[in-house]
């Protein structure tokens, strides 16, 4: 059997378009000794295609972190499945708040040095030596107290969309750079109730740990992230304390939490909170853009990456042989509004 995907990805996306098999969105993580992580990547990719599974898994020695989309008709199966494995016995699923199925076009497996790329050296300090794990409750209860510092394990970009009301939200690309930052903006600050939280829980987990580490005593994280929070204030009939949108990383992009909207459009500045990718696939910058932009726009970032998109897809595969992706972001810098410059600035 064929142990990856080699249909082209218009053919994908065109397919799980035409679908209409009723599917689960769902994501899980945990860390774990994994001695094998090749061979567990490949018993996974033969299960899961049989299962006609979707989605975006890292398997790395220390853990599994998972996103995929599971027919309806199989879930039971794919769950008895996974609980097969004592190392993934019981292991918690973040179901998705809004699903329409097509969360994902493949499923993609792939062996990686980390679950979640931190850039710390975990042999430095305890990774199971977490912080407390709060229920959606006791995260609200966490946000009254004034010795509390909510803090936004997030890229910036998924906070522009969605936070909880007052937290922190570090201005970072990467969970690698914002650790980093975090560790500043707190080094004073010892002595208070930290309360983090992230999409799914998992950059929490050696988040925590982190601070633990470097001092911190009352470290919290809410426990299964946003999605599960969610979950539970639903259930339970609590108070959102977040507002806006929750980001994720595949198809939908960002699941409406909340109707507020507290994020603009990148090109005019109307309120707008919708993630594109620039239609120009040498430039694929993600950014906020509203539906007038993308009618003026035609869905790119800069009217240079607009004249290229625009063109037959033979001109631009000319284009980009033989030049460099940085080649191209110089170009593109050159006639900038100045906020998609920034963007492209930290980018690059």
């Amino acid at each position: 059997m064929l142990l990856q995907n080699r249909v082209n990805k218009n053919e994908l996306k065109k397919r799980i378009k035409e679908d209409d098999t009723k599917r689960i969105t769902v994501s899980f993580y945990r860390y774990v000794i994994i001695e094998n992580p090749q061979e567990l990547r490949d018993n996974l990719f033969a299960q899961w295609t049989n299962l006609k599974i979707l989605g975006r898994i890292y398997i790395a020695q220390e853990g599994i972190n998972a996103q995929m989309c599971v027919p309806l008709e199989n879930w039971e199966l794919f769950k008895e499945n996974l609980f097969k494995d004592k190392r993934f016995y019981s292991i918690p699923f973040k179901i998705a708040i809004e699903d329409d199925g097509k969360s994902f076009y493949k499923l993609t497996l792939k062996v990686r040095p980390k679950i979640v790329a931190d850039g710390l050296d975990d042999n430095a300090f305890d990774v199971t030596n977490v912080g407390n794990h709060l229920t959606a409750k006791e995260f609200n209860d966490a946000m009254e107290s004034p010795d509390s510092i909510v803090v936004d394990m997030r890229n910036h970009y998924e906070s522009e969309v969605g936070k909880f009301i007052g937290a922190i939200c570090p201005d970072a690309d990467t969970f690698r750079e914002e650790l980093p930052i975090v560790l500043e903006e707190l080094k004073d600050k010892k002595d208070k109730k930290i309360v983090m939280y992230c999409t799914g829980g998992v950059r929490c987990e050696k988040a925590s740990a982190y601070l633990k580490h470097h001092g911190f005593k009352d470290v919290n994280q809410l426990h299964g992230g946003i999605i599960d929070y969610v979950r539970q204030i639903k259930a339970e009939g609590l108070e959102s304390k977040f507002i806006g949108k929750n980001f994720v990383f595949d198809e939908r992009v960002g699941e409406r939490i909340t109707e507020d909207v507290i994020a603009q459009c990148h090109q005019c500045g109307s309120p707008c909170d919708t993630h594109v990718n620039c239609a120009n696939d040498d430039c694929h910058l993600l950014f906020i853009q509203c539906e007038r932009c993308v009618e003026k726009m035609k869905g790119c970032c800069t009217p240079e990456c607009m004249d290229i998109a625009l063109l037959p897809v033979e001109e631009q595969r000319a284009l980009r042989k033989g030049r460099k992706k940085q080649d191209s972001l110089a170009v593109y810098k050159s006639r900038l509004r100045p906020n998609l410059k920034e963007i492209l600035d930290k980018r690059a």
